[in-house]
């Protein structure tokens, strides 16, 4: 292919991306048995886990504190934090920086990263009559059968909850 011809080409996709269209691109990662698609524009970062400093007297979901080239990060172990059993972390562990426009810093800890997915690789599944979980804005299955939820780490970071730090 020439050189003007593939510049052609280029242009001509470059012009058919529409701009107003929400990206289909996906981070997957697991928490325990849970597989969950988090959206690319809501990680700032992926880091394995630095150590951290313990803060007492907090919920058990916050595991403490991190310095992350010089700014602090409040760290939550994603699993308990939705629900789920504390689980023991090991070399695939990683954290999920997250900061939003508020200045809240924060790092989410998931078992293990299952790569960066298109939203098109999945079939959505009904919403059943209940209500979804907060920071879960939809269900889908792979074509293994395998279900995976949507979540949205910033509606988990406007929660009165993620704020209660303190343990009661």
């Amino acid at each position: 292919m020439s050189t003007e011809k593939y510049q052609h080409t280029s242009s001509k996709q470059i012009e058919s991306i529409d701009i107003n269209e929400p990206s289909s691109a996906v981070l997957g990662v697991a928490t325990g048995e849970d597989r969950y698609l988090i959206p690319m524009a809501e990680v700032n970062e992926v880091i394995p886990i630095p150590k951290l400093a313990h803060v007492p007297l907090t919920q058990s979901w916050f595991l403490g504190l991190a310095n992350v080239r010089g700014n602090l990060y409040g760290i939550t172990d994603l699993g308990v934090y939705l629900g789920g059993d504390p689980m023991s972390f090991n070399l695939k562990s990683r954290i999920l920086l997250v900061s939003s426009g508020n200045k809240v810093y924060s790092g989410f800890i998931v078992n293990s990263m299952l790569g960066i997915r298109n939203l098109a690789e999945f079939t959505p599944m009904k919403s059943a009559k209940k209500k979804l979980p907060q920071g879960i804005t939809a269900q889908y299955k792979d074509t293994e059968g395998r279900v995976w939820k949507e979540l949205s780490l910033f509606e988990l970071l406007h929660e009165e909850k993620f704020f209660q730090v303190a343990r009661k």
